[in-house]
């Protein structure tokens, strides 16, 4: 059973939903405005320090545990944010970020990618793939002590970036660590209908709305919008965390079956009764903390192995 912290957010949450049904839809703007409020609410976590970077032209912050230690001398945490391609950064995400570096032992760095629609795709792959080869390069970090990771939208992108630097020939990191990926843009999952119930803070009609922004026109099923849809083999290990509770459920277990059926090591932990992303709401609710906690020693033991595939 939830903890009695899930289950008083997860009615926050439906009480929000309730109260904004029949108002008139948000700008972009004001969605932005939004998520930074919400999420800046909450207390920082201490351990670690932020520092802005141009990461070969892709907006970037770096995340250290040590702020005396020099870019590239720790493994690092690849973090792609959530937020449907149009809201979030790495301001938004920052809490996580840190408990994750904290939890796994590991530097980040988040990467401020181009959002839809003023950039849909394929602004977000590219950042996400420069600021890759900038990590892996001049910032001289081995790909075998790299972890991508990403939420939402960040892990669909996480998912796509991999396909893509296999595609393009270049290394793999050591592993990705995705949390609720979006990975089916099209819709095309039972659970969007079995779950709409018992989920409290995503609706499929706001979902595609952000998909029709985020393709412009591309097909939803293409395999670097939909990673679902691309051929999997010869991807990194892979750790997907998703709660039971979410209508994206199917986008992780489906993406999971694939990726599996491809020969790609993966490891499918589905969380009883959680909402979307509850890994954000670390420090809050216990399951947050126990998640990211898990994460954190799948990615030690990731790039502590040194290899990667």
């Amino acid at each position: 059973m939830a903890s009695q912290q899930m289950q008083d957010v997860k009615a926050l949450l439906r009480e929000r939903r309730d109260e904004a049904a029949g108002k008139p839809e948000p700008t972009i703007e004001q969605a932005r405005e939004a998520m930074e409020e919400m999420l800046s609410a909450f207390p920082s976590v201490e351990g670690a320090t932020n520092q802005p970077v141009d990461a070969g032209g892709v907006p970037a912050e770096w995340t250290f545990r040590d702020p005396a230690a020099a870019a590239g001398a720790s493994p690092t945490l690849l973090y792609l944010h959530g937020g449907g391609y149009t809201v979030g950064s790495p301001v938004t995400h920052r809490r996580l970020v840190t408990s994750l570096c904290l939890a796994a032992g590991v530097d980040a760095l988040s990467v401020d990618y181009r959002l839809a629609p003023e950039h849909p795709f394929p602004a977000a792959l590219d950042d996400a793939l420069g600021a890759y080869r900038w990590l892996t390069g001049p910032a001289g970090v081995n790909p075998s002590k790299v972890v991508v990771s990403g939420d939402s939208a960040g892990g669909g992108l996480a998912t796509a970036l991999l396909v893509a630097l296999r595609d393009a020939g270049d290394p793999q990191p050591a592993g990705a660590y995705l949390l609720s990926p979006w990975s089916d843009l099209a819709a095309t999952g039972a659970s969007r209908r079995s779950r709409a119930d018992v989920e409290p803070m995503l609706e499929v009609q706001g979902e595609g709305r952000s998909a029709r922004m985020y393709a412009a026109g591309r097909p939803l099923d293409d395999p670097l919008v939909s990673p679902l849809y691309a051929q999997l083999s010869g991807l990194a290990p892979l750790l997907i965390q998703v709660g039971d509770h979410e209508i994206l459920l199917d986008d992780s277990t489906r993406l999971a079956d694939s990726a599996r059926s491809a020969g790609v090591d993966v490891e499918l932990s589905v969380w009883p009764e959680a909402f979307h992303v509850f890994q954000i709401l670390v420090g809050v609710i216990p399951e947050a903390d126990q998640a990211v906690a898990a994460a954190g020693r799948w990615i030690a033991a990731r790039v502590s192995a040194g290899v990667a595939p």
